[in-house]
């Protein structure tokens, strides 16, 4: 088989420099015989380094686009992103807690201004992320859509034609056959189509091509991407996300007013995109573990809901657990914190009730021990008749320790031995002033504390059932029997987060095939050789070095082998007494033994690797 382009003897150039001249001229035309072979194992665009003089308005816009469609930029955008989202997790946002910005303006006066003008207190919102975000957007289209495209013709293409010395390829064998061309090409192409390559004749050989599910899994990962953009910046713009505390034989309806803090995006309307349900909680059922090295740690959280959808649908009963919520409609109502409310009653100097009611207070710590303020706003009236109002601030204990423990902390998360302290003051509260107030929090510059007997701040601990009587007559406080429990629920509307679920999902599985999947080219060159017997040559070629290609053209060498058995080599020359042989692979370590049968020359123990690599 001849493997060598024939010259023209006319216009070779005579002496050792025209030869050395031709030898290049052949080798020049090998590399592209081998290049186009390889050619388009890929779909990434050729980057062709501009003719910077010569380039122009239109040329430097072109030469823009292809800048910012590359890989390597989308990476550093991408890059970019993650930074600019690291300022939005470390300094306090408007969008998330306004009382913490506030506090951050209050205590760095230097910083704030810097920061506003920086958006840095609106990272999320703000032109250079948003900037960077869209960036990165059209780069991932740009470099997607020409990708696509490409391998769609691909698809439609065929493999290339196989090149003319395939011993310069990685993987290589070759062994004679009596078989004729005809057959063992016809073998070869039905055996490369059942093993899923896409197979065709191509002259004297068969080239096939298998592993596109590689440039799918490369291309499926970045639209996911894409798909994950979208479904991030569509969730941002339609999310909305109230929290709600309940106390246990309360309830709730999904309305603005209810809410203790919300926030939504730009395009959410309240109006209407408010999922319309209401729920009341029935009860709250906590467990914790009693021994061990994990004492105190919570083992269940259920919360008893009724609910019902819409203005008057249906009551329905259901239980709510950590990282189980309950979907109504486009709206998740997440069960998230749990505290304790005591039932708290005050009554004035002539013995009438003016507070009754469970107060919810807020944790302090993993045992549940907890703070807050019980404010009388209206109803009250000293001893003189004159109308008053009274704050308590209360501190409680699910589990107290006892008083030789020193401390008022709780020893345990669940009710064993509840105990309320309160320290008691009168005056005026300054709800009236048209300033929020935090309900867990009183503000005592005109409030005036009440006395005890030694002219300190009158407080005192109280067990269920027990009374605190105020000092001149000013009335009583009873910490009732009845501790009620709350829990704290998030409602959450977020549309486009099963579409970034399922981007992430299709991300990962298009990343892990365009790394495990390697495209190859398969080619089976048959040909008569001078002596009339045939000649199979098999090459694989794959875009990076792999034993896979090797490996795997071995495995097909020896089923072809057999379909195609080794011919025995030439009649020795005369005088010489060894027999004849079957023909053998090249690249096979050694000439079988005649005398062992499973010594023969089988190729699927070679996954020949050719001589000369390109």
């Amino acid at each position: 088989m001849s493997t060598t382009s024939e010259t023209d003897p006319e216009r070779t150039p005579a002496g050792p420099g025209g030869a050395a001249s031709d030898a290049a001229a052949r080798e020049r035309e090998q590399d592209r015989d081998l290049s186009a072979a390889g050619s388009q194992l890929s779909t990434a665009p050729k980057e062709d380094l501009p003719n910077l003089p010569a380039l122009g308005v239109l040329g430097w816009v072109r030469w823009f686009w292809r800048q910012l469609t590359s890989m390597r930029v989308a990476l550093l955008l991408l890059l970019l992103l993650s930074l600019a989202a690291i300022p939005g997790s470390l300094i306090p946002q408007n969008g998330v807690d306004r009382t913490r910005v506030a506090d951050f303006r209050e205590q760095h006066e230097f910083l704030a201004p810097i920061y506003d003008k920086l958006g840095l207190f609106d990272v999320y919102s703000s032109v250079w992320f948003s900037a960077v975000y869209i960036l990165l957007f059209i780069s991932l289209i740009g470099c997607i859509a020409p990708r696509t495209w490409q391998f769609v013709g691909q698809l439609r293409g065929r493999p290339p034609g196989a090149p003319k010395r395939l011993t310069r390829l990685p993987a290589y064998t070759t062994w004679r056959t009596e078989a004729d061309p005809g057959q063992v090409r016809e073998a070869a192409l039905a055996l490369l189509r059942k093993r899923r390559f896409r197979a065709h004749l191509a002259g004297d050989a068969v080239a096939a091509e298998k592993g596109y599910l590689r440039e799918v899994g490369n291309l499926a990962f970045h639209l996911a991407l894409i798909v994950m953009l979208i479904a991030f910046a569509w969730g941002q713009l339609f999310k909305f996300e109230g929290n709600k505390l309940i106390v246990e034989g309360q309830g709730f309806s999904n309305a603005i007013p209810q809410y203790d803090d919300r926030k939504y995006g730009n395009l959410f309307s309240v109006d209407e995109d408010l999922e319309p349900f209401s729920f009341d909680l029935k009860e709250f059922k906590g467990t914790y573990e009693r021994t061990g090295p994990n004492r105190g740690t919570p083992r269940t959280y259920e919360a008893d809901l009724t609910y019902s959808e819409g203005a008057y649908g249906e009551e329905k009963k259901t239980t709510v657990k950590v990282n189980e919520p309950l979907r109504i409609g486009d709206a998740k109502v997440y069960l998230v914190s749990h505290g304790y409310a005591p039932v708290v009653t005050v009554r004035d100097g002539d013995g009438k009730v003016v507070f009754k009611d469970a107060v919810p207070l807020l944790p302090l710590d993993s045992n549940v021990t907890s703070s807050g303020v019980v404010k009388v706003l209206d109803g009250y009236r000293n001893a003189e008749g004159e109308r008053e109002q009274l704050g308590f601030n209360a501190f409680f204990v699910p589990t107290f320790g006892g008083s030789e423990s020193g401390t008022m902390l709780s020893q345990f998360p669940g009710l064993d031995y509840p105990v309320l302290a309160l320290s008691a003051y009168h005056g005026d509260l300054k709800a009236d002033s048209g300033i929020p107030q935090s309900v867990y929090q009183m503000d005592k510059t005109k409030m005036k504390e009440f006395k005890d007997s030694d002219g300190e701040l009158f407080k005192k601990m109280l067990t269920p059932g027990e009374t605190m009587t105020l000092p001149d007559g000013a009335g009583t406080v009873t910490f009732e029997k009845d501790v009620k429990e709350w829990a704290g629920f998030q409602m959450v509307q977020e549309p486009g987060g099963g579409w970034a679920l399922g981007g992430a999902v299709v991300a990962i599985a298009g990343l892990a095939g365009s790394l495990f999947i390697q495209r190859r080219r398969v080619w089976v060159r048959a040909v008569e050789g001078p002596d009339g017997v045939t000649v199979v040559e098999m090459a694989g070629l794959g875009r990076s070095e792999s034993a896979t290609v090797p490996e795997e053209l071995g495995e097909l060498a020896g089923i072809l082998y057999d379909r195609a058995p080794g011919a025995p080599e030439p009649e020795p020359s005369a005088g010489s007494s060894t027999p004849p042989e079957p023909s053998e692979p090249s690249g096979s370590p050694g000439s079988p033994d005649p005398s062992d049968p499973s010594d023969s020359p089988d190729p699927r123990a070679v996954p020949a690797e050719g001589a000369e690599k390109p």
